[in-house]
């Protein structure tokens, strides 16, 4: 099942294979995509859906070093190169919009953008700045009611931005502790007013942030991206967690957007997501369902054919090889990831992989 075709109203794909969205710093100037990104996600527009790296919609959310923006002309410009190039060769492209909040040192903003987040206390936990070599984060400014409305309305405009640069969709990126899951999860969101201290204040932000991006592009080209279970930036389980993600994805599912993409990091060391919450989440959501975390050709083929998702989505061998897909359906043996360049400037270990019979 993983290389039959997908068809719905709103995507046609030729495969159910998701290349993963997984920041890789190459937006070396003023945080804007260029043509060595086209070239790198064209060499892999074999997937059936490519989601790119993390992708800021706000100066504020520009919190790692190199990673891209989209929230002006410039960055339209640059991924513009991106999407025609995915195009040209078949591929369908989403963008990952993801504000890194209180994930972020200052010496990695652009003047003028500060680190924001739920509360101000700070994300346990360092981070390299192309400045100051490695840093403790920075302390966030606790979001007003103000700053809240604003990124709302930054997450919609990048979304538009996203159709005028040629994507086929963006992905809301409420995982791994980012901006949106750091109001979901109650172990960072200590807020008492309406954006905290109950499940449904938790789910605040994500849904207005969803509600406005849907009116903004439409439902159709709306994914998002959930880590329960996750202790990626000092996140992590507590007692609300199942009842407050299944509130999360009834509305999700109400909303109508394209996809729920679930991420399990139990691969790289967190808690297992439980099977049986991961078929509840799936029951409870009519669109389209993405499962990521360590999957090979094997167990993907056998959760794609137990109605466990509709696409499984892989990332680091996507880094290694750009024929991926090639390389699965053949049993071919995998290239061996180079994580010394994973975060790197330049094409070594970006777009230098070999293909098949190089």
């Amino acid at each position: 099942m993983l290389f039959t075709s997908l068809s719905t109203l709103a995507l046609q794909l030729g495969n159910r294979v998701v290349m993963a969205p997984m920041t890789r710093s190459r937006a070396v100037d003023a945080n804007t995509p260029n043509a060595l990104m086209a070239e790198y996600y064209a060499q892999r527009a074999t997937a059936g859906l490519i989601i790119t790296e993390g992708t800021s919609p706000s100066p504020n959310g520009l919190g790692y070093a190199r990673i891209p923006g989209l929230f002006n002309q410039a960055h339209v410009a640059g991924w513009k190169l991106v999407t025609d190039a995915v195009h040209a060769k078949g591929g369908k492209i989403f963008v990952q919009l993801m504000h890194t909040g209180r994930v972020s040192h200052a010496a990695n903003l652009p003047a003028g953008a500060e680190v924001i987040g739920p509360t101000a206390t700070a994300c346990p936990g360092d981070m390299h700045t192309d400045a100051l070599g490695m840093q403790p984060h920075s302390a966030p400014r606790a979001m007003t009611a103000d700053d809240i409305a604003m990124a709302v309305a930054e997450y919609a405009k990048s979304a538009r931005l996203a159709i005028e640069a040629g994507f086929d969709g963006v992905e809301l990126h409420a995982a791994n502790g980012y901006l949106i899951e750091q109001f979901l999860n109650a172990q960072v969101n200590q807020r008492v007013d309406g954006y905290g201290g109950s499940n449904q204040g938790r789910n605040r932000f994500a849904l207005e942030v969803v509600r406005a991006t849907v009116a903004a592009i439409g439902a159709h080209r709306v994914g998002i991206r959930l880590s329960p279970y996750g202790v990626f930036n000092s996140t992590g389980a507590y007692p609300e967690l199942e009842a407050q993600y299944l509130a999360l994805t009834e509305e999700l599912a109400q909303l109508g957007i394209l996809y729920v993409h679930l991420l399990d990091h139990s691969a790289m060391g967190a808690p297992s997501v439980p099977a049986e919450f991961k078929f509840r989440l799936r029951v409870a959501f009519n669109g389209l369902f993405i499962l990521a975390g360590g999957f090979d050709k094997t167990n993907a083929e056998t959760a794609l054919g137990a109605g466990h998702a509709d696409l499984i989505a892989f990332a680091r061998p996507f880094i290694a090889n750009p024929d991926l897909v090639e390389r699965l359906q053949v049993n071919a043996e995998l290239n061996a990831v180079d994580m010394s360049t994973f975060y790197t400037p330049g094409p070594k270990g970006y777009t230098d992989y070999p293909r098949l019979g190089a």
